[in-house]
């Protein structure tokens, strides 16, 4: 501290701008204050930096100051000690009352605050929470054994027949009654299991550590948590303090074998099989000699990268030399050692200062129970929050397909067909149950009673002709009511899936009758060659029934259809969560503050409502700061018409028109002319950026595009975009003979998310009209709605599209005419998500002090003198630093191009090459 209270950050690398200490000064103040805070600062402020040099010097300043506290304590406890002691007593005598004292004191210090707690405990407290649906060893006895007096003959038959591996142990509930009666009352659970989460409980016992203090900080990508890394590198925190990094399965793991799989959720699958395999008998490998059943056999031996705990070892040791390591240093340290990078890390939690991971990992409840994550007390950072409150629902989603649901039912009805007469009255009763429950889902997506009933209405019929299907949504309630399982407690049938390991019974014995049926048609990589298997389906209906114990009003139930005459495999049921709220207030409540940080976090009050509405005003921290670059660096222009003079409106019904496509190319061809180096052109979705291509190239204009610059397309995976942006920076680097190169880019694609595009990567960023999100997805509507109706009720029964109601698929007038019955915030919500995403989309171009761009909103609602409309302004919604500076270039386009070419004139020796 420095004179009289004020922080010092003497590990920031640089000499920080004002706006950095700033920053900084808010940063460590809401830390010192706990609660909530949302800190804003543009994107190329160096907010990274900030936050890593204002939150750790925090942590270390906590712990000077516990010394402190204990150093004052101990001294005052010995002079006490000496006042009181006789002088007749031996030294021995006296020290060892004074040292059983302290040792006393430093326990409850331990437990007093910041989380200073042994780790034992910490472990003790986690084992007691709600465990994961699916943590159940196959190999284990979830629950106590029942005697089984009258089934050894019947078990005999079983193994004579090779089955008995999936006959299940007699179970019993404690209140067996309860699982079909009649006056059960439905009522929100507290029952928290989920299978996205990534569990597992096999690891060995860790040696037992006092819990640090810690900071976790969380972004949305892979590539953002690189970038922090990065940056964390540039302080002395890199090597003074435990780091680690988390991620997923699939980002991690190392065994090709499983790595093969690609689909992540299989990644998992088989990574936990392979964990629980290696602790089952080795007589079973015996039994396996048949061609077609080679995945058991690999199986049983365990995953060959957890083997030998000596080299885990040698991984924890050479990660706490090594300092900071990114998802990439960690995978590689472990391939170099050959052993699993991802429990490797995970056992780094405890020991570790600073643990950095994905949004999945922290926000998902289940998640953070099974990577053992102990907010207690301890510093949590969310980045990028600028859309926290629907990525945080979109976790708890959950959906399953009618082909899976036909693929689950089918191998329970084939396992109770084999195994009935083998089984106790418990599992032949919840089995039953299940197909209950299955037969219920499958008749409302496929029953042509139902459907036709729908079809009485006109506009259905009409749109069951035109259209490809309906969607519909239910209350939760509702939805078990019309099933008629309203009855059914859930929560015992959730239970019963976890302890009595139904899942992998009926799927081993499924996936053993669907492969003796192909001729032991098994892949190398030990998969069935059936699209999905019949885990993900199981694990897809256990997510789908948790969904259903929510309270009725947190969620809706999203039935999708297809028409009769089309395929069916597009139907599915979902569950869409709609508020947060609850989900947040645990990690607020458990933490000693919650950080939310962001380049653009307005409007501030709907993120509030919709995370902690509990919180009044007054008690959210809230700090924003201004951009270092200089206004004269910066040129944001309304660009309302083209070189031809063609006014610029790219709004739904306009913007795949021929001529409105072409004026966008014409203004391409100008720019590439007046704009050095890279321009980024930002499109609303990829299938309006194909569309845009393809019209290009048949009038001529990519022709004329190409012969002034490259052009590059963002890829639709994201596994190829690295290779894309390192081309498109190669030919901005070396143009000759061209002048640069032009990006076509995907608002909301990954690099409008994650990328820099400093200096010559990004002199011109080009957004191409308002790119709202389709009015005509049901999900986006549901959330309008329940967003519309927060502390109001009565809003909620006025809007359309009722729990009763059919939504036609695609109907985007429909669509439209339920945004605009909405009268204050389901309306401004819809505005938010469609600037958000531009101001994160633009946000891409300015990184640093010396860097300069031009910034076009290239259309006519941009411009202030646009004509009246029932949504807002969009540049009310920009960033300040861009809306203090932006220009309307309403009269013609040779202004436009007057103005850039001044500008590029102006700036080309700013450039930092």
């Amino acid at each position: 501290m420095e004179n009289g209270g004020e922080p010092k950050f003497p590990a920031f690398p640089y000499k920080p701008y004002s706006i950095q200490i700033d920053f900084m000064n808010a940063l460590y103040h809401s830390l010192d204050t706990g609660g909530v805070s949302m800190l804003e600062s543009p994107t190329g402020t160096g907010k990274t930096l900030s936050i890593i040099c204002s939150a750790l010097q925090w942590v270390l300043d906590q712990r000077q100051k516990q010394k402190s506290e204990e150093r004052v304590e101990s001294d005052e406890k010995q002079e006490n000690i000496g006042q009181i002691g006789s002088d007749d007593e031996p030294d021995w005598i006296k020290n060892f009352v004074v040292n059983k004292d302290y040792q006393m004191d430093d326990k409850k210090r331990k437990k007093k605050k910041y989380g200073f707690a042994s780790a034992k405990l910490a472990k003790r407290n986690n084992k007691d929470s709600s465990k994961d649906l699916f943590s159940c060893d196959p190999g284990e006895e979830c629950f106590n054994k029942k005697k089984e007096c009258k089934k050894s003959v019947k078990k005999t038959d079983a193994e004579e027949l090779g089955d008995e591996e999936f006959l299940l142990e007699e179970y019993e509930s404690e209140e067996e009654g309860e699982v079909g009666s009649s006056n059960s009352k439905r009522k929100a659970s507290k029952f928290s299991v989920s299978s996205s989460s990534d569990e597992e409980g096999e690891s060995e016992e860790e040696e037992e550590e006092e819990v640090k203090l810690k900071v976790f900080f969380c972004s949305r990508t892979h590539s953002q948590l690189s970038q922090f890394i990065k940056e964390l590198r540039k302080t002395v925190f890199a090597n003074e303090m435990n780091i680690v990094s988390l991620g997923s399965r699939k980002n991690f793991c190392i065994n090709e074998e499983v790595l093969r799989l690609g689909n992540p959720t299989r990644i998992n699958e088989r990574c936990l099989e392979l964990q629980k395999s290696k602790k089952k008998e080795i007589s079973k490998i015996k039994s396996l000699g048949a061609e077609g059943r080679i995945r058991q056999t690999k199986a049983s031996s365990g995953c060959p990268m957890l083997r030998k705990h000596k080299l885990q070892r040698q991984f924890r040791s050479e990660i706490s030399q090594q300092g900071a390591l990114d998802i990439e240093d960690v995978v590689q340290l472990g391939r170099n050692i050959g052993t699993c990078p991802y429990y490797g890390s995970r056992s780094m939690i405890t020991p570790a200062d600073l643990v950095v991971l994905p949004y999945q990992s922290l926000l998902s409840k289940s998640s953070r129970e099974a990577l053992g994550l102990n907010l207690k007390n301890n510093v949590v950072i969310i980045d990028e929050a600028h859309n926290l409150a629907d990525s945080l629902i979109s976790m708890y989603d959950a959906k399953i397909t009618l082909p899976q649901l036909e693929k689950v039912h089918s191998h329970i009805e084939k396992y109770f067909g084999r195994f009935c007469s083998l089984l106790g009255p418990g599992n032949r009763r919840y089995i039953q149950t299940l197909l209950v429950l299955t037969r219920a889902f499958l008749r409302v997506l496929v029953d042509d009673k139902d459907v036709n009933c729908l079809n009485t209405c006109p506009d259905a019929q009409r749109g069951v002709g035109e259209k490809h299907g309906f969607d519909s949504s239910m209350a939760i309630n509702d939805f078990l009511f019309s099933l008629n399982i309203d009855n059914i407690n859930l929560i015992k049938v959730l239970q019963y899936i976890k302890e009595s390991n139904i899942m992998h019974k009926v799927s081993g014995y499924g996936d053993k009758m669907t492969t003796l049926q192909k001729g032991s048609a098994v892949k190398e990589n030990g998969e069935s060659c059936d699209d999905g298997s019949t885990l993900s389906g199981f694990r897809a209906l256990a997510d789908m029934l948790l969904s259903l114990t929510n309270n009725d009003g947190d969620g809706r139930i999203i039935i999708s259809r297809k028409k009769p005459t089309c395929s069916r495999q597009g139907a599915y049921l979902k569950y869409v969560m709609l508020t947060g709220e609850k989900i947040f207030s645990e990690i607020v409540h458990e933490a000693h503050a919650v950080v939310l940080a962001g380049g653009t976090l307005q409007p501030i009050e709907e993120t509030r409502e919709r995370l902690f509405p509990w919180l009044p005003s007054n008690q959210l921290h809230f700090f924003s700061c201004s951009h270092i670059v200089p206004p004269e660096s910066i040129l944001p222009l309304a660009v309302s018409c083209g070189p031809s003079g063609r006014s610029f409106d790219f709004s739904y019904n306009l913007r795949s028109s021929s001529t409105m496509i072409e004026e966008l190319g014409l203004l391409l061809c100008n720019l590439a002319t007046v704009v050095p180096e890279g321009i980024v052109v930002f499109l609303s979705s990829f299938e309006y950026e194909g569309q845009v291509y393809d019209a290009w190239k048949t009038s001529g204009i990519l022709e004329r595009l190409m012969k002034k610059k490259y052009i590059f397309r963002e890829p639709r995976k994201n596994t190829e975009v690295e290779v894309i942006l390192k081309e498109y920076k190669e030919a901005i680097d070396n143009p000759a003979p061209r002048s640069g190169a032009i990006l076509l880019a995907v608002v909301g694609g990954k690099i409008s998310e994650g990328i820099n595009f400093s200096d010559g990567m990004g002199r011109c960023i080009v957004m191409v009209g308002l790119p709202y999100p389709s009015p005509s997805d049901i999900e986006l509507l549901e959330r309008v709605k329940h967003i519309e109706g927060l502390g109001d009720s009565s809003t909620m029964k006025s809007l359309k599209l009722s729990s009763s109601e059919e939504y036609n698929r695609g109907d985007i007038q429909a669509a439209f005419n339920i945004l605009r019955s909405c009268t204050c915030r389901g309306k401004e919500y819809y505005e938010n998500l469609c600037m958000k995403a531009v101001n994160q989309s633009i946000g891409r171009a300015i990184r640093h002090i010396n860097d300069y761009a031009a910034i076009l909103l290239v259309d006519i609602r941009y411009a202030s003198d646009s004509s009246k409309r029932s949504f807002s302004h969009p540049s009310s919604k920009l960033p300040q630093w861009i809306k203090d500076r932006l220009a309307s270039a309403t009269n013609n386009y040779g202004e436009v191009h007057k103005l850039l070419h001044h500008f590029f004139k102006l700036n080309k020796n700013r450039g930092c090459k």
